[in-house]
């Protein structure tokens, strides 16, 4: 069997570092940069150039530029003869300009066609262990023959060769080639989370029986190389949007620039083709246009980082208009195992006889939950001896829980049965058994809900004996997780199977906005269209297959890979690492794509038209304008060439802003517009007139005017 390597697909984040904002990714490949120099390269090819229309224009003026150099008369002749020099200086400043912004999008490609060659070297061949359906043995057959509905059969040591659902067994699987854990994943049969598997990873002990859910090229690591190349990139609405809005200011420019010769011609200041294609590229929008692709896929590239797979931009852009936050309680609120507290008696029974029923409940209950009762138990042994502990197991069935039953618990073989669960689950229980209720559960009931745990009651045919006292604690931090989304204007609700005091109680320590008690998945939808109608987009997480119809509902679904197959191809992203706490990061990711777009538009904008009065006075002296040339500029020429140079050289100094994103701050939209204004805005206007003057210094030192 083929064995993985070591490494994990994606660089991991220190410990301690989950703070988004503070986590710089960086390539693992050597030779990125190279590679993407020579994709800049590729990328001149015009097919790939009319993509983007605003760094089109560019092309084109590059083109005319060099035929203008390379042949002075095509345009006019006389005065462009003289300038063959500066032609050809604008012509280089022109292609730099281009290569620079087609450097910006195959750096940002880059990164993730390194992911996708790690991603593939999990994918050698192995061979796998096929059961013939008909009970005729197994045989040897190459994994990509392997088709869904297969049965096959991995030992310790082996590849897991197909992605499936375990159906017999239970193993311990290593994952760290895909989520970079080291520790190892528990699968086994009938799990609804731990049930599916993944091509690629490795069985470390036991032996499992799966089911293949996807055929060649269609499994989950298949879909991840797809989606992390970049192969099923599409333009967001909101980039497509942006697109448009540059695409108009550049047909704006053009026709402005286009009326400039006959205006020239009446006021006897000739212009030549050069000056009006470098003065068109200088007012164009270049500098937004040139690094709009890059934002997009370093956004998606981000994304991954966090170990979270994204099936498109679109998922990832959704995040930064996030208004509503669906969190379930348990994994991602509390930290997921409620643990048995206290026994509370009720109806004149002891501890001694709650403790027995309970201890029958639990029998066959293999949850957390379960196994936490049986150790409280076993802490209480010398009250409770175990031999009078009066379930006989040979013969016993266990009762499973289930959302809508709200119970688990034993039928034993003299007929007794054992039930534990939610406290109005088990009264209807009882009452289907002719007994009554203890007047004292309810007190009891609200005793424990007021402390934030889960009460269980507990109960024998129609008797209750009492309560246990599972206890939730609140994750560290998550108070100030949420302080700091309501600032950004997100709204968090928290859906829980719990009774209403204690959601209540759990809701207010957490400090969420909302929450749903006794949820049931039909009120995941409900929750969901609800907000939807309203105007609101919504992101949820989930694992099982029961979360599927909310999780493709949902404006932003994360599925767990933990999680089942349904739950994953329903989801628009998947979290390797399977913690529900990673939507926050998400919805942060996200607000930082669209805050980098927006402050780079600004940017450039802003850029464009300092560029404006820092030419056009130069340039056009001759006709008055001189005293409005505040910046002192050479001469025309010096001036067109410096805006050239500038323009070029700021498209390069932007891009580790571009790929790491601007730093992110949870301010409220108007906060963000005043400080997009106050830094970008302003800092988009000084920043032209600062470059363009000491380039204009250097080039006058050389000697050209």
């Amino acid at each position: 069997m083929t064995t993985l390597p070591a490494q994990p697909i994606f660089p991991r984040m220190p410990r301690g570092r989950r703070d988004q904002r503070r986590y710089t990714p960086r390539p693992r490949q050597k030779g990125l940069v190279r590679r993407a120099a020579l994709q800049a390269f590729v990328k001149l090819d015009p097919r790939i150039a009319v993509r983007n229309p605003v760094m089109f224009v560019v092309w084109c003026g590059t083109v005319v530029c060099l035929l203008a150099t390379g042949m002075p008369n095509l345009f006019g002749g006389g005065a462009e003869n003289s300038g063959r020099v500066f032609n050809g200086l604008i012509s280089l400043t022109l292609l730099a300009t281009l290569l620079f912004a087609n450097f910006a999008e195959a750096l940002a490609e880059g990164r993730g066609k390194a992911q996708a060659d790690a991603l593939r070297r999990t994918q050698a061949r192995t061979q796998a262990r096929l059961l013939d359906p008909q009970g005729g043995g197994e045989r040897l057959v190459d994994s990509s023959m392997l088709r869904r509905g297969d049965v096959v059969m991995v030992s310790a040591g082996d590849t897991i060769p197909a992605d499936g659902e375990v159906i017999e067994g239970v193993a311990s699987v290593d994952e760290s080639a895909i989520t970079g854990e080291s520790a190892p994943v528990l699968k086994e049969a009938g799990s609804d989370v731990a049930g599916s598997v993944t091509g690629g990873t490795r069985i470390l002990s036991d032996q499992l029986t799966i089911r293949i859910t996807a055929d060649p090229g269609k499994g989950f690591i298949d879909r991840m190389i797809a989606l992390v190349e970049g192969a099923e990139r599409t333009k967001t609405p909101n980039e497509i949007a942006l697109t448009v809005l540059l695409a108009v200011l550049t047909q704006v420019f053009l026709i402005a620039v286009a009326t400039l010769p006959p205006l020239a011609a009446y006021l006897k200041e000739p212009t030549p083709v050069v000056t009006l294609v470098a003065l068109l590229v200088a007012l164009i929008p270049t500098t937004i246009g040139g690094l709009l692709s890059a934002i997009g896929i370093a956004g998606m590239d981000r994304v991954a980082q966090f170990n979270v797979i994204a099936t498109s931009g679109r998922a990832v852009e959704a995040c930064g208009d996030i208004n509503t936050l669906v969190l379930d309680k348990t994994g991602t609120i509390t930290l997921g195992n409620r643990l048995a507290e206290e026994f509370l008696p009720v109806g004149g029974h002891s501890e001694v006889e709650l403790a027995q029923v309970a201890y029958g409940a639990s029998a066959f209950d293999q949850t957390p939950e379960g196994r936490s009762i049986a150790r409280l138990v076993e802490q209480r042994s010398s009250v409770v001896p175990f031999a009078s502990l009066p379930v006989a197991l040979d013969g016993a069935s266990g009762i499973e829980f289930s959302a809508r039953t709200r119970m688990s618990g034993t039928d034993a073989a003299d007929g007794s049965e054992y039930r534990k669960g939610a406290v109005e689950a088990i009264k209807g229980f009882v009452r289907s058994r002719g007994g009554t209720i203890p007047e004292d559960l309810d007190a009891t009931y609200e005793q424990v809900s007021r402390l934030g745990g889960t009460p269980l009651a507990v109960c024998r045919g129609g008797t209750i004996f009492g309560v246990i006292y599972l206890k939730d604690i609140i994750k560290p931090g998550i108070r100030e997780r949420f302080d700091q989304l309501r600032r950004m204007g997100i709204r968090t609700v928290m859906l829980t199977g719990d009774n209403p005091i204690t959601a209540g109680v759990i809701a207010r320590e957490a400090g969420v906005d909302d929450f749903i008690a006794e949820a049931t998945p039909e009120d995941k939808i409900a929750v969901i269209e609800g907000e939807q109608k309203l105007g609101k987009l919504v992101a949820m997480t989930g694992d099982g297959s029961n979360d599927a119809p909310a999780l493709a509902q949902a404006n932003v679904g994360v599925a767990m890979n933990s999680g089942t197959q349904a739950a994953k191809e329903a989801a628009n992203m998947v979290d390797l690492d399977s913690d529900p706490t990673k939507l926050i990061d998400i919805v942060t990711i996200g607000k930082q794509l669209l805050i980098t777009r927006g402050a780079l538009t600004t940017f450039s904008v802003a850029n464009d038209v300092a560029k404006y009065f820092a030419i056009l006075p130069a340039l056009f002296a001759g006709i008055g304008l001189g005293p409005l040339n505040l910046m002192g500029l050479a001469s025309p020429r010096s001036a067109i060439l410096s805006a050239m140079v500038f323009n070029a050289v700021i498209i390069p100094a932007l891009v580790p802003l571009a790929l790491k994103g601007v730093e992110f701050r949870p301010l409220s939209a108007e906060q963000l517009l005043r400080r997009n204004l106050l830094l970008y805005g302003l800092g988009g206007v000084i920043t032209p007139f600062v470059g363009i003057k000491a380039i204009d210094l250097a080039i006058a030192a050389l000697g050209f005017r």
